[in-house]
């Protein structure tokens, strides 16, 4: 498979709950990828919405389909991002898949370079480089300004909020399970070769405030926590060096506000139960 033959295609799923004031940004940055080399289908599938998420990805149809793009809406009243992963998944056409959150904005040249990442018959999971897109509070961008120096983001491919696959990747693993971090679940079904980085960027909005971070925070930390649980033998995958003892020492003396405001919500994580409620911090 290569991403140039003519019944190539690739499915863009896009899981949606009631993101009325983010999917337009993160359609229009579809709108403007560079030619991907292949046919594309662009699927929002919106579970349990009640605000106009669906009514605004209606508005877009046409403009999809002057481009040649398929965009489609479906329409669920069941919530959770699984169950909406799995019914787009159903209804894909698409031989490569791309997987991304409603607030992810995509710079042009993204999804031409996946597509090339994923032109092979070994499986293979690809990746923008994520940027942290700025915060409007100070906390949340001293934060962010840690968090993108860990280990865990310097090693490359995280994949969190956008991740794409080819057919002998997508055939790692069957339905997606009803857990919290699916993200990391498909990730860690990669070995650290198998997973590719590309040069483009796409922006990932990170929560806002001490009280959303240590929310967001607990539920990542819960879904760490779950996969090692129910899946062990994928944390072999996992191949990011530790940051011990050296490393934590040379973030706090290189940028001290951001060290404080990190494991202030570290902290304030490690000691309040863990839950799997669900935030965005929005």
């Amino acid at each position: 498979m290569t991403a140039q033959t003519p019944d190539a295609m690739l499915s863009v799923i896009v899981t949606a709950y009631n993101e009325e004031r983010y999917i337009g940004a993160c359609l229009d940055s579809l709108l403007a990828q560079d030619p991907v080399g292949c046919a594309v289908e662009i699927i929002v599938s919106a579970n349990a919405c009640h605000d106009r998420t669906e009514e605004i990805v209606a508005g877009y149809m046409p403009r999809f389909a002057t481009r040649g793009w398929t965009l489609r809406c479906l329409s669920s009243p069941i919530p959770g991002k699984p169950g909406a992963l799995n019914r787009a998944d159903a209804a894909a056409q698409g031989a490569m898949r791309a997987y991304l959150d409603a607030d992810i904005v995509c710079e042009p040249a993204l999804l031409a370079q996946v597509a090339a990442a994923l032109a092979t018959d070994a499986p293979r999971y690809a990746t923008g480089r994520l940027t942290v897109a700025r915060a409007k509070s100070w906390l949340t961008r001293a934060y962010a300004r840690l968090w993108c120096r860990l280990p865990f983001m310097e090693s490359g491919a995280v994949g969190a909020g956008l991740f794409a696959v080819n057919a002998a990747g997508r055939a790692r693993w069957d339905a997606f399970p009803d857990i919290i971090s699916d993200d990391t679940y498909a990730r860690l079904q990669f070995a650290p070769q198998e997973r590719v980085e590309v040069a483009a960027r796409f922006h990932w909005p990170m929560a806002e405030g001490l009280g959303n971070l240590v929310r967001v925070r607990r539920r990542q930390d819960a879904g760490v926590v779950e996969i090692a649980r129910l899946y062990p033998a994928i944390l072999a995958n996992e191949g990011k060096a530790a940051l011990g003892a050296g490393g934590a020492l040379r973030l706090a003396l290189t940028d001290p506000v951001a060290f404080v405001v990190y494991a202030t919500v570290h902290v304030m994580v490690r000691t309040r139960p863990q839950g799997r409620e669900w935030s965005r911090g929005r």
